[in-house]
Formats: C-alpha cells, sequence, structure tokens
C-alpha cells in the first residue's frame, strides 16, 4: 500500500520545527537537527529546507551553514501560533503575584509593570501613557543586550539611542489605535536601528478608558509563544491595577 505524503503540511512542519529550534540555540540550524523529529533522511530534510529558502522562509548565513528564519518565516510562525497561545493558570498567578497591589501612585505602577514585563519576558519592556506624550518607561535593556544578536557593538549602540530618543520610540508603539495585540517583525518596525528585532505591542485600559501602550523589544529570534500571551495578561492586571488608583 503507498502512503500519502502531505508535502504541503511536511514543508510546514519542518519550518515551525526549525524556527522552534533556532530560537531556542541561536545558532544555525543543520538538516541533522531536524530529521530526528520527523524520521525523514538529513537529504530529504536539506531538499526541504532549499524549497523553504527559495520561498523565502529560510535563509542561510554561510555557504555551507545551517538555516535561519527570515522575517517571512518569523511572520508565518507567528500567525499560524496566535490562536494557539495561552499562558498557563500557575504563569497568571506567577504574574500575579508580581505586582504589589499596595502601590496607589500612577507612576510607580507603571514603573512596576515595565519592569515586571522585562523581568517575565527577558525582554526590554517599554509602557506609554497617552496623557503624557513625552514621557514612557523602560526597563531590562541589559536583558536584551545578553543575546548573541546584540554582541555587535554598533547594534547595541543603536539600540540604546533608540531608546534614550523617547520621541521615535513613542511613534513606532503607539501608531495603531486598536485594542488587538500587534507583532512587528524586523523590518515592518519601520526603523533601520532595529531591524534585528521583533516588538510585541499591546493596550491597556484605565476606568475603562485606553490610556496606553506596553510593548516588549527583544530579538527577532525571541519566544513568542510565551512572551504574546505574557503581555496580553499583564495588560490586564495593569489594568485592573490602575482601576483602584486615583
Amino acid at each position: 500500500m503507498v502512503r500519502h505524503v502531505d508535502y504541503e503540511s511536511r514543508k510546514k512542519s519542518v519550518l515551525g520545527a526549525t524556527i522552534t529550534h533556532y530560537i531556542r540555540e541561536a545558532i544555525p540550524v543543520a538538516s541533522d537537527d531536524i530529521a530526528s523529529y520527523f524520521d525523514l533522511s538529513s537529504a530529504t530534510i536539506r531538499s526541504i529546507f532549499a524549497e523553504l529558502e527559495v520561498s523565502g522562509y529560510l535563509t542561510h548565513p554561510y555557504t555551507s551553514g545551517g538555516r535561519i528564519p527570515t522575517d517571512k518565516g518569523y511572520r508565518y510562525y507567528v500567525d499560524f501560533l496566535l490562536s494557539q497561545m495561552e499562558l498557563l493558570a500557575g504563569e497568571k498567578e506567577h504574574i500575579s503575584l508580581q505586582f504589589k497591589r499596595e502601590i496607589k501612585e500612577l507612576d510607580k505602577a507603571l514603573e512596576e509593570a515595565t519592569e515586571v514585563l522585562s523581568s517575565i519576558t527577558h525582554c526590554t519592556g517599554i509602557i506609554s501613557f497617552q496623557e503624557w506624550e513625552d514621557r514612557y518607561f523602560y526597563r531590562g535593556v541589559s536583558r536584551i543586550l545578553e543575546q548573541p544578536e546584540f554582541r555587535d557593538f554598533d547594534k547595541m549602540r543603536m539600540l540604546i539611542k533608540l531608546l534614550e530618543e523617547k520621541e521615535n520610540i513613542l511613534d513606532i508603539i503607539n501608531r495603531d489605535s486598536s485594542d488587538k495585540v500587534k507583532v512587528y517583525i524586523g523590518r515592518e518596525i519601520g526603523c533601520p536601528q532595529i531591524e534585528n528585532c521583533s516588538l510585541i505591542v499591546s493596550s491597556y485600559r484605565r476606568k475603562n478608558k485606553p490610556s496606553g501602550k506596553l510593548a516588549v523589544l527583544g530579538p527577532a529570534r525571541m519566544e513568542y509563544n510565551h512572551i504574546i500571551p505574557t503581555l496580553e495578561y499583564i495588560s490586564v492586571v495593569l489594568t485592573d491595577l490602575l482601576d483602584n488608583i486615583k
């Protein structure tokens, strides 16, 4: 009996496994790394890699090296995963416990939320507040600079400069007025200084009115399946916290 093979589904599965592996290991992915997941030969995986590269989902930094995702690859990965992303009850409880409920000053609450956001995602956390047009909070620059993507001094310098130039970063995180989570990958951010990054943006409310944005800035190789639902849940917790602050 001849077994039917759904080549498109297999190709998508290989792409997903390759991106997951790269996110975890931060080094180009070889065919041998993926072959064992699918009970396929390395030659078959290399052939699939070649097809994915022609389609623009993967690339290779070195002639004979493994593959890494492109912005298009990450975009497919995120769009595919979005409907499946959800935090476990224990993770939600852990996040809630990070907030000091006795805080009654708005700026201290936003500062704390920024630190919680950064510490849980291991990226840079950013929060803006609509009524303070030229002010925002950010924490965790050192966390993002620990990532291998920022070993290059110029990339490190450009990232720090962008965060210090508050007008530019505020324009980026505030440009979409919807309440939906937005994921900007690489060049989608529209900022050459951080085109090797991804930016995930959510909204929070105060007194049932839109009040500002929360964002996570990190390398394009970030754990989207954890960071996106974490950001969404912190938005909920912050909204609840601010309802009790005058």
